[in-house]
Order: structure tokens, then sequence, then C-alpha cells
């Protein structure tokens, strides 16, 4: 039969066991988190230097013909019975 002594010293060995085991998990777990945002702020930087914005492309390329045959095509589609 076990006696107290050896039933603690089990559990101590057991729970720092366990202790070392979470601690382990854990740090890998930030080193890897931590690697994960220094990638992205990397290929974030190099986006941004290789690829700078473009100019937004807006209404300067469009005529005012095709504008007003969306604004027709938007007012027919709104106004038609349901």
């Amino acid at each position: 039969m076990p006696s107290l002594k050896n039933f603690r010293m089990i559990m101590t060995e057991l729970m720092t066991s366990g202790i070392e085991l979470m601690m382990v998990g854990m740090g890998l777990v930030f080193l890897f988190l931590a690697m994960l945002v220094l990638a992205i702020n990397l290929m974030s930087a190099l986006v941004q230097r290789y690829f700078p914005d473009a100019p937004p492309a807006g209404g300067k390329g469009m005529d005012a013909g095709v504008i007003a045959a969306i604004a027709a095509a938007v007012h027919q589609y709104r106004t038609r019975p349901k």
C-alpha cells in the first residue's frame, strides 16, 4: 500500500511535469504568433514598396452617355411594377 509521502511525491512530479508542458506549449504558441506578426508586417512593407497604390478608377474615364445609360437603367428598375 503506497504511503501518503509517496503519493505526495508522485503528485508533485506530475504537477511539475504538467506545468513544464504547459509553459513549453504556451511559449511555442507565443513564438509562432510573434513570427506570424513579423511576417505579415514584412509582407505589408514589401507590397507597399513595390506595388504602390494605383490611382482610383473614378468617373474620369466614363463619358456622359454611359452615365446617362446607367442612370436610366437604375430608374427603370426602381419604377417597374412588382
